[in-house]
Formats: structure tokens, C-alpha cells, sequence
């Protein structure tokens, strides 16, 4: 007959899957490399150049038919730094109005490229030398119709105030060169 007592039953209650040996070191077994391998797909799928969804089709497309070499570079300029720290020497040699001149505006300003006034020109002067010296300044530093500011170049501003009295004076004005800004 069957033994009923609480003692049977109680014994009954506490036991799990696992009933002998071998089925513990599988479960061991598995608890460690599966999750191991679920590792490893997740990165595989990551890193891994097939993405079903989620991925930039504009960038991809306006890229597609150039060489790899322009891609790379597209890719580099796409991933440039935000912003960057430049250490200059803050007693170095100021340049001259004549210096700033030779080594940014007479790309435009000798030939007359885009519509800027050629240098010594004093008829396309005139106009432009009415407005004031704050405004030609004002021209150079921010830009003024196919001119980019500072033309593009890396000048402190007293530098481009210079250029500035340099071109206009050639041009027929007569303003004074600019003091020296104090030292910060």
C-alpha cells in the first residue's frame, strides 16, 4: 500500500529538475557558454556592416558612384573634431597692412575677381572709402558679398584693420593707421 505519512510527502515537495549529476553539469555547462555565445552574436550583429533597420540610406546614397578614396575623405570630414585649441604665440610680430595684403587680399583685390575694388583703383575706391573707415573694417572682419570674413584668413583683427587703411589709402583715402590694441 502507499505510505502517506508526512515524512514521504515533505520529501516529495523539494525536489527540481535536476535529479542526478549529469543534469547538473549540463545546466552548469549551459548557464556559462550560452549566454557567452549571445554575447558574441550581439557584437557580431553590431559591428557587422548588414543592418537591417535603422540605417542612413541619404548618406549612403549620396555617396554611391565615387571612388573609395573620396569616400574616405567624405568620412573623415564628416567625423572632424567640434572644435579645436590653438596655442599662439601672444607676443609675436603684428603684420603690416602691406604684409596682410600680399599674403590674403590681393588674390581678388589685384585683379578685380568678383567684383572687388582693384587695388590703387581710386574711381572704385571713391564710393566705398564715403561709407568710412568703420564700415570698410566692419567688410573685412564679418564679409561683404563674394568676400568670406577676413577673407578667409587667420588674421587678428588690428592685422586686418591695417590691410584695411593699406587698400583704402592706395585707393585715395587718407585715415590714420590704427593704434596698436593694448596688451590683455
Amino acid at each position: 500500500m502507499s505510505d502517506n505519512s508526512p515524512a514521504n510527502a515533505h520529501e516529495e515537495d523539494h525536489t527540481g529538475p535536476i535529479k542526478n549529476p549529469k543534469q547538473l553539469l549540463q545546466a552548469v555547462f549551459l548557464s556559462f557558454v550560452l549566454p557567452i555565445f549571445m554575447i558574441i552574436g550581439l557584437v557580431y550583429y553590431v559591428v557587422s556592416d548588414f543592418k537591417p533597420a535603422g540605417t542612413n540610406d541619404a548618406a549612403s546614397m549620396t555617396l554611391s558612384g565615387i571612388s573609395d578614396q573620396a569616400r574616405e575623405k567624405a568620412l573623415a570630414e564628416r567625423l572632424q573634431k567640434v572644435g579645436a585649441v590653438e596655442i599662439r604665440d601672444a607676443n609675436r610680430e603684428m603684420k603690416t597692412g602691406e604684409q596682410v595684403f600680399k599674403a590674403q587680399c590681393t588674390a581678388c583685390h589685384t585683379s578685380g575677381a568678383a567684383g572687388a575694388p582693384k587695388f590703387g583703383d581710386a574711381s572704385a575706391w571713391g564710393a566705398r572709402i564715403k561709407t568710412g573707415y568703420a564700415t570698410l573694417l566692419t567688410s573685412a572682419l564679418k564679409g561683404k558679398g563674394a568676400m568670406g570674413a577676413q577673407s578667409g584668413g587667420d588674421f587678428e583683427e588690428y592685422e586686418i584693420a591695417r590691410a584695411v587703411v593699406y587698400m583704402a589709402n592706395a585707393g585715395g583715402a587718407k585715415f590714420d593707421e590704427p593704434a596698436k590694441p593694448a596688451a590683455k
